[in-house]
């Protein structure tokens, strides 16, 4: 029986230790490995080589140029230290609070090492377990994954709105555009959302010509992340930087969400 298709990996969470610290039995058929995973900000994090060894037998793991790097047939995982996404096959997966390293353990999300590794991630709430059942072990390449007009355009109007912004405001402009797409009141695409000019051009970038330069690699980057599900302002739809305004409808109309390097978010 191959342990890619049939594992199921128990993470048992335990509440004797300190604050944020679980015990965890991670178990694969009859193997058992005891281990710890970290509570941070209601997120739960697993250490990734233990996990991603039991997850699939095939894999491997090892640090490289300041990453730890999962390979396994049909997939590659990189995860650095500090940075807020995992990069799994090209595709860019979002962990807002970042990637961690603990007494020289690499520690990530478990749903981001999920997805990842196609893996499904299922809540026994009565049992207080937090269980990882293994899939294809194998997730679709960013080349596939992603339409490359979508990376184009969502690319450029994020650096032409925010390209001095840190990621996170990058990746507040990219919510905005793909909440409007998402909305009954918006175009359905990315091109359209950019270029509506019902009631006015949307973005000044549109009007000025800076829609079409070419985007810096973060810019690129906070694309790929919004595309692959990153949200860092909820359904914000609108955006403002406060001190360049011309007019002050949105702050006046709208519900306020967060405030990221210059820009205010609304919804």
């Amino acid at each position: 029986m191959k342990r890619i298709l049939s594992a199921l990996l128990i993470l048992c969470l335990l509440t004797a230790l300190l604050p944020g610290a679980y015990a965890v039995t991670l178990s694969v058929g009859s193997t058992t490995v005891a281990d710890k995973v970290s509570l941070y900000n209601g997120v739960t994090y697993v250490p990734l080589r233990a996990t991603a060894l039991l997850l699939c037998s095939g894999a491997s793991v090892s640090w490289e140029n300041g990453k730890a790097v999962i390979r396994a047939p049909g997939l590659t995982v990189s995860a650095r230290p500090g940075d807020c996404y995992v990069d799994a096959n090209g595709r860019k997966l979002f962990a807002k609070d970042g990637v961690r390293l603990v007494n020289g353990t690499t520690l990530i999300p478990v749903r981001v090492l999920a997805k990842a590794m196609d893996a499904s991630v299922f809540w026994d709430g009565a049992a207080q377990k937090v269980i990882l059942k293994s899939g294809s072990n194998s997730i679709e390449s960013g080349d596939s994954y992603y339409n490359s007009d979508s990376v184009y355009w969502l690319s450029r109007i994020i650096n032409a709105e925010s390209g001095g912004e840190p990621l996170f405001g990058k990746i507040a402009v990219g919510n905005v555009i793909l909440n409007r797409v998402n909305s009954p009141d918006f175009p359905d695409n990315i091109y359209d959302v950019i270029f509506d000019d019902v009631g006015g051009v949307q973005f000044t970038p549109v009007s000025n010509g800076t829609i079409n330069n070419t985007p810096n690699a973060e810019s690129v980057l906070a694309a790929k992340l919004c595309l692959d599900g990153a949200s860092v302002v909820g359904g914000s739809l609108f955006f403002l930087n406060p001190a360049k305004a011309a007019s002050l409808w949105i702050v006046r109309n709208c519900a306020f969400v967060a405030t990221i390097g210059n820009h205010s978010f609304y919804a």
